[in-house]
């Protein structure tokens, strides 16, 4: 089971996750939605496509631009279509 956590609290938990690139990216319904705050922040990967971006928000902390995701991934990254991975300080095991 893989697990990512944020602010000691599990943001996410599954034993179905794709790792790219060194990234895990979980189920979006293993993802807590609670913790997750869109954001209007994008970048282009010339592989993957545009990612879109979430803040975490756990116990009124922010943590921001912290998930990413990539919701129309150019066909080389299909696997993870409708699927988050996180960094900025976000453990993952």
């Amino acid at each position: 089971m893989t697990t990512a956590t944020w602010n000691g609290v599990v943001i996410a938990t599954s034993d179905d996750t794709v790792v790219v690139e060194g990234n895990h990216y979980f189920p979006r319904e293993a993802v807590d939605a609670a913790v997750l705050t869109p954001s209007t922040t994008t970048s282009t990967c010339p592989w993957k496509g545009v990612a879109s971006y979430h803040s975490i928000v756990v116990d009124g902390k922010e943590n921001r631009d912290a998930a990413w995701f990539y919701a129309e991934p150019k066909s080389a990254a299909a696997e993870i279509r409708d699927r988050i991975a996180f960094w900025k300080g976000v453990e993952v095991r």
